[in-house]
């Protein structure tokens, strides 16, 4: 059975909900079409599980039925006729990283909690959770972005799909894969939660950001919980029954937390009231746990002004009763949704407290230092928002430049017996692919670099290390701002680039180029945006508490790594580049830090441009690790193929060549003086009639 709409008829909503019913009726007579747009959504709880919402292709595109005419399910359909986009898990370069770049199977062996972490076993999370992302999470991603969430009565109801896929992934353990056992995770070690982090944010970011919130609640009554409070909340935020939240931002304040004016005022029975409006909050209200444990930052009667007067307090949705379950309602209520550009299957949400019940967690007026404890963790899982959207929009760009035909090439015919060339045979969309593959690889590669840090810093706070926490701590908080400013700005650039391959069909919906790059925006912003990261970077990391050394030392690494590469002649032109640069980098610190005595201006007006800079330096290190790699298991071979590891050469190439370049911008532009900034009034930066 084929059902076939012309591209030419004009048919629009109408005719998309007929096409929908023509294809659903005869056999799911109960289900529900909805249609905003030329790709209805079908929603039919005869369909299983996760697949329940079904989204048509676009008018215009041929579908075949199938299953003996039956309506196909999501991961039956025709992908080569459909217009609906898939993601696939990479797997391979993955794994080309954990085994033979980063060596986790060694480093997993020095580790506590990496007992269990063997490479069966790494190999068995990795392909289940891949599966979990292609089959239930991604086609979840088109048809969450148009239904969104929806508010009743101070009730946040999800897409359709999202429930049952949240199901699965609770029933699944994921939620506590890398979490203690004592309270019920697989405690194996925090990389492998940024592992399938990043899957789940490729395939469906907005999804991922409800149990990528709890988290950071979980972290935050671990390290600073009482007994009680652990055993009343870590159980099930565990399991993932209940979920969790930060609530920080206030309509006063964003990044400024000294602004914070939601009161907590002390109870007889040692609990509070908290009383204020957050705003922004990620997954503040959800249909899809039983529970919502908010962790709230709050001010004491009588507290320092400034953020010396912070408190922390969850504050759970439902109160737990004596047994632990979830008991009577609690005084904070959804107030509204966030009416936002992107991410719109992610419930941002306004919570209002009205005399809500908390419990104060950690010290009085020490609220801040026991929220950040797992900052930079966080912010890493931010930076995959760079990663993600790079890997989905050049996973989808490419299979659209291999089957798209336009024009020939300017070298000859490549595909003689067609129409035309595909665009992939083009130099500039291979110049746009290659820069979002060079993007999503590279900054992949960083990423795990970092997150072996990171499982030194978690092990060291876990085991009461406090020399070993705080050692890896540092480390890490000079990568952090990197990671997350410099990625997520790259994601944006690569973002755009899936659209710019794709033309005029990347602008509309129908093909999901246009929602990566809504949901991208929001990654340079939340966590802190580039420019306080920048700052954070430049004026904290650097100059304020180091001095210059966090440069020095990470440069001296690179600079080593680079030294050792110099013989061979197909690495050196990149090692010799690096080495360059890695100087570069401490001249320019240096002089920064002799500019900034004069002019305070200086730390903000290069703060961007150092971090850019910082990114680009760094991703070029971790292209020559990946070119080494790449370089030995050819000459003695590898768990990869040939043609995987000369791609790694080549793209190493292109990246020294086309990419790295941008650097040189940078560094001219951070040591221009901020008088070109500032020299302007106020009052003076636009003339209207």
């Amino acid at each position: 059975m084929t059902f076939t709409l012309s591209e030419q008829e004009n048919v629009g909503v109408l005719g998309a909900r007929k096409y929908a019913e023509t294809l659903f009726s005869d056999h799911y007579p109960e289900s529900t079409i909805s249609a905003t747009s030329s790709r209805p959504i079908v929603h039919s709880d005869s369909l299983p599980g996760a697949f329940r919402q079904w989204q048509c292709p676009g008018i215009g595109v041929k579908h075949k039925a199938t299953n003996g005419g039956c309506p196909p399910k999501i991961v039956e359909k025709d992908t080569e006729d459909s217009a609906m986009p898939v993601y696939k898990a990479p797997l391979r370069d993955m794994k080309f990283l954990l085994n033979e770049v980063f060596d986790y199977p060694g480093h997993y062996a020095t580790l506590t909690s990496g007992e269990n972490a063997t490479p069966d076993i790494v190999d068995a999370i990795l392909g289940e959770c891949g599966k979990f992302c292609e089959e239930v999470l991604s086609p979840l991603y088109l048809s969450g972005d148009e239904e969104g969430c929806k508010l009743d009565n101070g009730e946040v109801t999800t897409p359709a799909g999202y429930r049952d896929a949240y199901q699965q992934y609770a029933m699944g353990g994921w939620q506590g894969l890398s979490a203690p056992e004592e309270y019920g995770g697989q405690g194996l070690p925090a990389s492998m939660g940024l592992l399938k982090q990043e899957m789940m944010g490729t395939a469906n970011w907005p999804f991922s950001m409800y149990p990528g919130l709890s988290l950071g609640a979980m972290n935050t009554i671990f390290l600073h919980g009482t007994e009680d409070q652990k055993q009343t909340y870590l159980a099930p935020l565990t399991e993932g029954r209940w979920a969790g939240t930060m609530c920080l931002t206030e309509p006063q304040c964003g990044t400024d937390l000294g602004q914070v004016k939601t009161k907590a005022e002390p109870q007889a029975d040692g609990s509070y009231r908290l009383t204020g409006t957050k705003i922004f909050i990620s997954s503040g209200d959800h249909d899809l746990t039983e529970n919502i444990v908010h962790i709230v930052l709050a001010r004491l009667p009588d507290a320092p002004k400034g953020t010396r007067g912070i408190s922390l307090f969850i504050v759970p949705k439902f109160l737990p009763d004596s047994n632990g379950d979830v008991g009577e309602r609690n005084g904070v209520v959804c107030g509204s949704l966030e009416k936002k550009m992107g991410i719109k299957a992610s419930a941002t949400c306004v919570l209002n407290f009205d005399g809500a019940t908390g419990f104060l967690i950690g010290p009085e007026n020490d609220g801040l230092n026991c929220m950040f404890t797992f900052m930079n963790t966080a912010r890493i899982g931010t930076a995959i928002q760079g990663v993600g959207p790079a890997e989905l929009s050049y996973q989808w760009a490419l299979a659209y430049a291999k089957d798209r035909r336009s024009m020939r090439a300017l070298s000859g015919k490549k595909e003689p017996d067609q129409v035309a060339d595909s665009l992939i045979h083009h130099a500039d969309v291979r110049r746009m692919l290659l820069t979002q593959k060079a993007i999503a690889e590279g900054g992949r590669a960083m990423l795990y670099y970092a997150a072996r840090l990171a499982d030194h810093m978690v092990e060291g706070f876990t085991e009461g290390d406090e020399k070993k926490a705080d050692k890896y701590d540092d480390k890490l908080g000079f990568l952090t701002p990197i990671l997350k400013g410099f990625l997520t700005e790259l994601g944006c650039e690569a973002a755009n680039l899936g659209v710019q391959v794709f033309g005029g069909h990347g602008y509309i919906r129908e093909h999901g180029m246009e929602q990566i790059v809504r949901d991208t925006r929001i990654a340079t912003l939340y966590e802190g945006t580039t420019g306080i990261q920048a700052l954070d970077l430049l004026g904290r990391k650097v100059l304020l508490m180091t001095q210059g050394g966090a440069v020095r030392e990470f440069t001296l690494n690179i600079a080593n790594f680079a030294r050792k590469h110099l013989t061979d002649k197909r690495l050196r032109p990149w090692a010799l580049e690096l080495l360059k640069l890695t100087g570069q980098w401490n001249l320019l610190t240096v002089r920064i830090m002799l500019a900034a005595r004069k002019d305070r201006d200086v730390v903000s007006s290069a703060s961007y441009d150092f971090l850019m800079y910082s990114g680009y330096v760094t991703m070029a290190y971790i292209w020559l690790r990946q070119a080494a790699v790449a370089v030995d298991k050819l000459d003695n071979g590898g768990e990869e193929s040939t043609g995987f590891y000369q791609a790694k050469l080549a793209t190493t190439e292109f990246y020294f060549e086309r990419l790295l370049p941008r650097a040189q911008s940078h560094a001219t532009s951070m040591l221009s003086p901020s008088k070109n900034l500032m020299q302007l009034d106020a009052e003076d930066l636009a003339f209207t009639g």
